[in-house]
């Protein structure tokens, strides 16, 4: 996960400082989530990586999507690991082990480490929302593609459940605050100052969540929703039992990527 400097940025650090929240966000969404393919098994499936490519991913976080894929990574010439947060590389090299082709270190997408035109491959999924200077984050992948490479990032939409949560509790100003720098909705538009060819891939998934506890949970933990933290405990079970049926809350999720020539 890239950060910089400012008091948001100092706010992601914490939250990413090693992978215990990232790793429950992650079993929530396993847990209730309709499409049983996992969002980060499809964004792999979406990947076209040639034998001895040369791959650079960013933001790696825990690495969990690439268990059951190391054959892709095991068929690149080089393979770089990056994320700002160390706490985060120490659980990727847990869950992904040592390899001959493979490197780990920490990097900053605003000043990517590498010579011009070094990878075939750029990955940074979920991430690029959090890069304070989001233009010089875009222009240092170019700078780092080789001609004909492609960069693959994902991402969320404007429409998803965090919005429709801030409907029901009716939170606004600084009681919901989404973080929309990089979404599925203007996410084109950031690209196509430095790439020519964008291609935007929607995941098709919501929310079946058959447990409330879980749910009051989760969304208490979430940094955009601040204003249901706020909330006595009471106040957030009654809202979210008006909005269950059958024992049964339903929400809307909206993810994707963009596969960038």
């Amino acid at each position: 996960m890239n950060i910089g400097s400012s008091n948001d940025a100092a706010a992601v650090k914490e939250q990413y400082a090693n992978s215990k929240g990232l790793s429950t966000r992650i079993s929530f969404h396993e847990l209730y989530s309709t499409n049983k393919q996992g969002y980060g098994n499809w964004i792999v499936s979406n990947y076209e990586i040639p034998e001895g490519a040369r791959v650079l991913e960013i933001g790696c976080g825990t690495g969990v999507s690439w268990l059951g894929h190391e054959n892709l990574i095991d068929k690149c010439e080089k393979f770089y690991f990056t994320d700002f947060s160390e706490g985060m590389l120490e659980t990727i090299k847990g869950n992904l082990g040592e390899r001959a082709n493979v490197e780990y270190m920490q990097a900053d997408i605003q000043n990517l480490p590498f010579d011009d035109k070094s990878f075939d491959i750029v990955i940074a999924n979920a991430m690029l929302y959090h890069v304070p200077d989001l233009a010089k984050g875009i222009s240092e992948v170019r700078r780092v593609l080789r001609d004909g490479g492609t960069f693959y990032c994902s991402t969320y939409g404007e429409s998803g459940f965090t919005e429709e949560l801030a409907n029901w509790f009716k939170l606004e100003g600084d009681d919901f605050k989404p973080n929309h720098n990089f979404t599925m909705d203007n996410g084109a538009e950031h690209l196509g100052k430095e790439f020519t060819e964008v291609t935007a891939l929607r995941y098709k998934d919501s929310f079946h969540i058959t447990n409330i506890d879980d749910l009051a949970g989760y969304i208490v933990s979430l940094a955009s929703l601040h204003g249901i933290g706020t909330l006595p405990k009471e106040k957030i079970y009654e809202v979210l039992r008006a909005h269950e049926e059958n024992g049964v809350i339903d929400l809307p999720k909206d993810y994707g990527m963009f596969v960038v020539k």
